[in-house]
């Protein structure tokens, strides 16, 4: 079975939450099948060697479960990307805006290393507006987005288009259109 069968098997989709209207992917499911988490990650952690990643970029909360596995696999170093002030010490931060306002994405200065290649990882690529603040970052930092990663993609929202200034290598596993 192709890990696109064994994802649509284990992603419910849960119609009107978190509010009316909104059809939420339920990931949970796939934390209770370890062969198939499995398969994830050593499909992030092929795509990973493909664009030559040194470092893996979480993003909270939910990158987190897929980045620290994958970094883990990889044997180099995870970044969370936190929303504001969670992370101590000197930060580089990114606005970004949501459908009603704006957010903010902070990481640790001392986690960007210039020149290097970091791949940012999350579980879904929506608008792409948390994702490309987080590429926006990486940049300041002086370091290279070599790609994205992601669980699922709701190609219907057109997210990927905000990243390919960013980076063209943009991995999905599971796509809605």
């Amino acid at each position: 079975m192709s890990i696109q069968q064994d994802l649509e098997k284990l992603i419910l989709t849960v119609p009107d939450f978190p509010k009316k209207g909104i059809s939420f992917k339920d990931i949970n499911p796939l934390f209770k099948n370890p062969p198939v988490m499995k398969k994830v990650i050593q499909q992030m952690a092929f795509f990973a060697n493909e664009v030559k990643a040194q470092h893996i970029v979480g993003i909270e909360s939910r990158g987190f479960f897929f980045g620290i596995p994958l970094s883990l696999e990889l044997n180099i170093p995870f970044v969370a990307a936190r929303k504001k002030g969670k992370l101590p010490g000197e930060i580089i931060s990114q606005e970004y805006l949501l459908e009603y306002g704006t957010d903010c994405i902070e990481i640790q200065r001392n986690s960007i290393i210039k020149n290097e290649k970091y791949l940012i990882v999350d579980d879904v690529i929506a608008t792409g507006g948390t994702a490309k603040a987080t590429a926006e970052i990486i940049h300041k930092g002086g370091a290279e987005v070599c790609g994205f990663s992601f669980l699922i993609e709701l190609a219907f929202l057109n997210g990927k288009q905000l990243l390919l200034p960013s980076s063209p290598n943009i991995q999905s596993l599971l796509k809605y259109s």
